[in-house]
């Protein structure tokens, strides 16, 4: 199956394109190939226009940075780096604040470290914000936060924070645009015979043999990383291309099926591995009893509200994993709840338009959101 049959970019609805500093930034000048991101925004806005939500995962901070530091070649310090970082990042997003002004788009900056991946309330709070930037019209673009992050606890390269910001958002397709056109058995620079791989529904110990080394001194990544990443986004249900970025006009070869590049496809959509997460949840932290028009509304399809909650058991934080029962205590659905127990009580059989007037703060319309609602 050829790599356009088997999953066109047209069809995306929320894409993340990871950018990688050896193929944004001129490895002699250290600075931004300009004609290279133009052509990338007029990409961009091309698939903005057509309805696709785009985040940009972009490295290229520090070596930017350093360039203007006159930092000496080499490995730096971690002092440095986080220099590099701070001084970097401002030309970073201003190159793509007005690349993609000429098109009338809104851009975003978003810096993010392992922990905000990792750590609940930090996940929830990034995920609430990249989806009300989408839903907006802007386009995020998000890089590590290279500034406070050690080596302890940075992601290390922008592949896996690519396919960690495909999760958190349910992004339906992932792109990392690198400075190799997919997969092969080999590395095809050292190994004539190493053949191409156009497709990956599985990554078995077979394929996580054929990975190699990063080659440019510019990326911390290698294939290694990219097959990590595509773990991390076929588990949730997002597909994933890894394709050669270098040229200017890549993404737009991507978007016409002309380029060539290797598909990971999953089994199932974000939605449904996500749903299949929220099942497969082993411990609840409390259930919401509802009344019986909540229970028509569940069998429905729709959302849970907090007018149809009668009472509230037990105590959770905003995003656990609670059952949501009828009035004689069977369990109809399981679901994450948008708001701590002790909000919730104080929300319970109240309409949506009082909750701000009652916690004091305008939250989410809904206890539980049916897309992250599973019904028994």
């Amino acid at each position: 199956m050829s790599s356009r049959a088997s999953a066109p970019l047209q069809s995306a609805r929320r894409l993340v394109v990871k950018i990688g500093s050896s193929i944004l930034v001129d490895e002699a000048k250290g600075e931004v190939r300009r004609d290279w991101l133009e052509a990338l925004t007029n990409d961009v806005a091309r698939l903005h226009k057509g309805g696709c939500e785009v985040v940009l995962v972009s490295s290229g901070a520090i070596r930017l940075g350093r360039t203007h530091l006159k930092l000496p070649a080499g490995v730096l310090r971690l002092e440095e780096s986080q220099a590099a970082a701070a001084t970097g990042q401002i030309r970073l997003a201003q190159a793509y604040q007005e690349a993609l002004a000429r098109h009338g788009i809104t851009v975003a900056q978003l810096l993010l470290t392992l922990h905000d991946s990792e750590e609940r309330r930090r996940y929830l709070n990034a995920r609430q914000t990249m989806a009300t930037l989408l839903g907006l019209g802007a386009i995020p673009v998000i890089n590590e936060n290279d500034t406070v992050a050690t080596d302890e606890i940075r992601f290390g390269d922008n592949d896996r924070l690519g396919a960690r910001v495909a999760e958190m958002i349910s992004a339906d397709t992932l792109v990392l645009l690198s400075d190799i056109d997919g997969l092969y058995t080999g590395d095809p620079r050292s190994n004539a015979s190493a053949k191409f791989i156009p497709e990956i529904r599985e990554i078995t110990p077979e394929i996580e043999s054929m990975a190699g080394a990063a080659a440019s001194v510019l990326s911390n990544g290698g294939m290694v990383t990219k097959l990590m990443a595509g773990r991390i986004a076929m588990a949730a249900g997002c597909r994933m291309a890894i394709a050669d970025g270098r040229k200017v006009g890549a993404l737009g070869a991507l978007i016409d099926g002309t380029a060539r590049c290797s598909w990971f496809l999953p089994e199932g959509s974000p939605l449904s591995a996500r749903k299949k997460w929220i099942k497969g949840s082993l411990k609840t932290t409390g259930s919401l009893v509802v009344d019986d028009g909540a229970v028509r509304a569940l069998s429905a399809g729709k959302s849970l509200l907090p007018a149809g909650v009668t009472a509230i058991d037990g105590e959770f934080k905003r995003g656990d994993v609670v059952d949501v029962k009828d009035r004689v205590g069977r369990v109809l659905a399981r679901g994450l709840v948008a708001y701590a127990a002790e909000d919730a009580r104080r929300i319970a059989g109240r309409k949506s338009v009082e909750i701000e007037k009652l916690l004091g703060f305008r939250g989410r319309d809904e206890m539980v959101h049916r897309d992250d609602l599973v019904v028994e």
